[in-house]
């Protein structure tokens, strides 16, 4: 079957961060150059192993997350922010294998939506993680035709729905213009001084750093799991390889909150090279669990379906 490009770029976007996450979860906390040292030659299989408390394939709230956010969209039309919320909320309760600190914290203290990330960011003074950047791509793609000024708009208002620092808004904007940008089929590295230039001038320095070519994640001054050195490693990883697998690989490989790194690279991959660049061994065990509602399982033609949704609605 002959997908048209973008829809196939989008196809690649939604499922290319899910592969990412499912990837990079057993690695997460280890250390550098773990997954090559264990798949030293690429293309041969059995990457999807497993491990850590993850079946082979299962992705975790990373893409648990995403799938929410793509619902909701598309049973409103459109962004329905309380309705957002109140999925996240319902899906906290219902236990599920992993959860970000932060982010439990806002969706069961009681607060409203519109006000409970904000009061958590007061207290602890601390919500630049990269907990928002990870579901960002069945958002981007379903904006991304609005144009950069609303797609940016959108994701820092779902940023915000968990995370109170806006260094995670507008590090979630930029995301969500570079795969814009890449749906497009342009060059999302062509675009970072575009996109850099529409970001709240208290943020646009240090966002210059991280997405600067001459950036390394070695140079990081947090650790992988703070929205900065998150999107710039994923930047990192699609400027210095010349493949979806290439630019995932060379995630997991950094170490540390590898399924958020793989996942934010696997969306602006797979933005990049389409849904066919995915081998089909990852996609083919790949599978979402939905902790919360009915037990449902979704498998990667439903990821699929879903991004053909978010780019035709109706």
């Amino acid at each position: 079957m002959n997908v048209p490009a973008g829809l196939e770029r989008a196809i690649g976007a939604v499922l290319g961060s899910a592969v990412g996450d499912a990837l990079g979860a057993p690695f997460e906390f280890g250390p550098e150059g773990a997954f090559s040292a264990r798949f030293p030659r690429p293309g041969h299989g059995g990457e999807m192993c497993g491990g850590g408390g993850w079946e082979p394939g299962e992705a975790t709230d990373d893409t648990q997350m995403a799938v929410l956010v793509a619902e909701s969209l598309l049973d409103h039309g459109g962004l329905d922010l309380p309705d957002v919320f109140r999925r996240f909320q319902r899906w906290a309760a219902a236990d599920p294998k992993d959860i970000g600190l932060q982010t439990e914290a806002v969706l069961t203290g009681g607060d409203p939506w519109d006000t409970a990330a904000a009061l958590h960011f007061q207290v602890n003074q601390r919500a630049a993680g990269n907990g928002a950047l990870m579901r960002a791509a069945p958002s981007a793609v379903h904006f991304a035709r609005e144009g950069r000024e609303p797609t940016m708009d959108a994701a820092r208002r779902l940023s915000a729905l968990t995370h109170g620092d806006r260094a995670a808004w507008e590090g979630t904007a930029v995301l969500h213009d570079l795969v814009r940008v890449a749906l497009e089929g342009r060059d999302p590295l062509g675009a970072v001084p575009e996109t850099l230039a529409a970001l709240h001038p208290d943020h646009r320095r240090r966002y210059s750093v991280v997405l600067s070519p001459d950036w390394h994640p070695d140079q990081a001054t947090e650790f992988n799991g703070a929205v900065w050195p998150c999107l710039g490693s994923a930047v990192w990883a699609l400027r210095t390889t010349t493949s979806y697998e290439g630019a995932v690989r060379a995630a997991i490989d950094l170490g540390g909150d590898t399924d958020t790194v793989a996942a934010v690279t696997g969306a602006l991959a797979g933005a990049t090279y389409g849904a066919g660049a995915i081998p089909e061994r990852w996609t083919e065990l790949l599978h979402v669990p939905l902790p919360g509602f009915a037990d449902r399982v979704l498998r990667a033609q439903d990821l699929a379906e879903l991004a053909e949704r978010l780019v035709v609605p109706g």
